[in-house]
């Protein structure tokens, strides 16, 4: 791709530029040069847009659910033979090493067929009007899921591809049509996998793609009366924002989080620094399912954070095309948010038991070590490769200080004592506790969630083919 290459995007049916032939310049966040650009949509023609997908979602619920599967299956087959090109885009874009962001393709696929399989074991129900006290047996309710209509699926950029898919794919398969926002440093990324869906025969109007500026285009979207649902990921204020926006329609959040790995003195050490680093550093941090402070008791820090080390500093840190762990952060901003959190918690105390190196966007993965209550990293969300060590008297104040962050969404404990750790488990607020294993999304066909400023609905594949639909009910009297 040339830098002055503008990647068209669908709307009204069609692949087109801005009618303003103005565009949004998507840079390299690891090379810091341009490699592309797509159209800034106004208003009116997304407008104009989301009217066409509306009308085409009717003629698109009328299919049959066999005939949306085939189409669905194509896509992930062509997703599959494209997983070298895409996957590159996604590098190129938010700097995710290479191997991260081809399987991010081929797990997309392997998610896409799935759904196609689960939406058709999706049956309705028939009642019986004499299943409650007083009915009539004469009369029998045959309960079946309609469609909501259009659906507004905002994806994030740490996932530009499976995240939007995530969205996109339970939408369609349910007979909805879709406007897709993608993230705009993602956004090449999300329209090359539309195009491989374009090509396995979805109807071109089924779906917007909304290019542009969110100062322009965000609240207009959110507010828009043909959106039917919303489904975001990214952060808890975006999030907040648009439950405030959203009216009378359904919405679901997956936002931030601060995910503790709370360590009990009889952990296997070994497997929990070795779970630790792999849930804290992956893809530098920018996860919201990343280990986000580690709560241990006293008496085995020291040994734990000596682990933890020792793991961190064989971490590669570099470039994305050279398959390293850790590698540029998606721009400055981002940069310096991390760093201010590092640089707040050792004016206050924290020792830095290795990292605090920076190279522009590059931040050398960080482990600090003492960190106490006062320090922002204690619970502000870093999304980037920096973890703080927190030490605890007992698991009483482990399970306090976990519970008293804003955020909730997963948890890992670590113990020998399954039983005691289920205890802790089901004290914890949040949506996933992992016992003596990383946090992390999935199997995607798990339920995902979050509570308290980390989301609202639930995701997962059944969860999310049940998000799109609404019970419609028709009662025959005999």
């Amino acid at each position: 791709m040339t830098s002055n290459q503008t990647v068209k995007t669908l709307i009204q049916g069609e692949w087109n530029i801005s009618s303003s032939h103005k565009t949004v310049d998507i840079y390299s966040p690891h090379k810091n040069e341009l490699i592309g650009q797509v159209p800034s949509l106004s208003q009116e023609e997304l407008d104009a847009s989301i009217q066409s997908t509306v009308e085409a979602q009717v003629a698109w619920e009328s299919k049959s659910i066999q005939d949306r599967g085939d189409i669905l299956k194509k896509w992930a087959d062509i997703l599959e033979e494209r997983k070298e090109d895409i996957g590159h885009a996604i590098m190129n874009e938010v700097a995710k090493k290479k191997s991260s962001a081809v399987s991010e393709v081929t797990r997309t696929a392997d998610y896409i067929r799935y759904t196609v399989e689960e939406a058709f074991r999706l049956d309705g129900d028939v009642k019986r009007g004499d299943g409650f006290k007083g009915g009539s047996p004469q009369k029998i309710g045959m309960v079946e899921k309609a469609p909501l209509g259009t659906i507004l699926a905002i994806g994030p950029f740490n996932y530009p591809v499976n995240l939007s898919a995530s969205k996109i794919a339970p939408a369609l398969m349910q007979g909805n049509s879709v406007i897709f926002k993608p993230a705009t440093q993602g956004a090449i990324s999300g329209i090359k996998m539309v195009e491989a869906l374009i090509d396995a025969g979805l109807p071109k109007e089924l779906m917007t793609i909304a290019t542009g500026r969110g100062s322009v285009i965000g609240d207009f979207l959110v507010q828009h009366p043909s959106v039917d649902m919303i489904t975001f990921t990214g952060g808890t204020g975006t999030g907040r924002h648009i439950s405030e926006l959203s009216s009378m329609i359904p919405v679901v959040l997956e936002l931030g989080g601060k995910d503790p790995a709370i360590v009990l003195e009889d952990a296997d050490l070994d497997k929990a620094a070795k779970e630790i680093v792999q849930g804290a550093y992956s893809y530098s941090g920018q996860r919201c399912t990343a280990i986000k402070r580690v709560l241990v008791k006293d008496e085995i820090a020291d040994e734990l954070a000596s682990k933890i080390q020792t793991q961190v500093d064989e971490l590669s840190v570099g470039m994305p095309e050279d398959n390293a762990t850790i590698t540029p952060l998606i721009n400055q901003k981002s940069a310096d948010a991390v760093q201010n959190l590092i640089d707040d918690a050792k004016e206050k105390g924290a020792t830095v038991v290795t990292g605090d190196k920076r190279e522009d966007n590059l931040l050398y993965p960080t482990l600090l070590d003492r960190v106490t209550s006062d320090m922002n990293v204690a619970w502000e969300e870093p999304f980037g490769p920096v973890l703080p060590i927190i030490r605890v008297s007992d698991q009483e104040e482990a399970i306090r200080l976990a519970n008293e962050s804003e955020y909730g969404l997963q948890a890992s404990v670590f113990s020998k004592d399954t039983e005691r750790a289920i205890s802790i488990a089901n004290r914890l607020e949040v949506g996933s506790v992992q016992l003596n294993a990383k946090t992390e999304r999935g199997p995607d066909h798990f339920p995902f969630l979050g509570v308290k400023a980390s989301g609202l609905g639930v995701q997962g594949i059944q969860e999310s083919l049940l998000s799109v639909v609404r019970d419609k009910v028709t009662i025959i009297n005999m």
